[in-house]
């Protein structure tokens, strides 16, 4: 992914209004991110724990979308799957990520969702950069870039049903 700005990222989002854009909290790390590693940008709200947010890059466009999520209450031996980067995670470590849809739909509160791993760290778990805490992943056939491409094809899947 190409290094992004404050100003790309907020102009990016296609599920909130240009208000709402401009008073989410976007990453002050932005220069240190390991921008070649990454498909896309994710991070989630410190002041708002339910609140995350992903930025990709399609069709040589930048795609924001703004997500909320329940934080899991769930025990030590209840492990789910990222649908991403199918990355397993112990206690919370994937929730079920509601994103409002965008245009008239979403203003009548319609919207959707999928399960990610809450850290929005895909990318590096898929390139072992990042190793799940007492969560794993599969031994697979594909390659790693097969493994990206299907990984994106998901978050791109995502994104078609927020503008369906």
């Amino acid at each position: 992914m190409r290094p992004l700005t404050e100003q790309d990222v907020r102009a990016s989002f296609i599920n909130c209004s240009k208000g709402e854009a401009k008073r989410l909290a976007v990453p002050r790390d932005l220069g240190e991110r390991p921008w070649e590693d990454l498909d896309f940008l994710g991070w989630r709200d410190p002041g708002a724990p339910d609140r995350s947010y992903v930025v990709v890059e399609r069709d040589e466009r930048l795609v924001g979308v703004a997500m909320r999520f329940q934080p899991a209450q769930r025990g030590l031996l209840h492990r789910s799957m990222c649908s991403l980067c199918l990355t397993t995670h112990p206690r919370g470590g994937v929730a079920l990520m509601t994103a409002r849809k965008a245009g008239p739909a979403g203003r009548e509160g319609n919207s959707v969702g999928v399960y990610m791993c809450t850290d929005l760290a895909c990318s590096l778990y898929l390139r072992g950069r990042r190793v799940p805490e007492s969560g794993g992943r599969f031994e697979e056939s594909l390659t790693v870039d097969e493994q990206i491409a299907r990984a994106t094809g998901n978050l791109f899947a995502f994104l078609d049903r927020l503008t369906a």
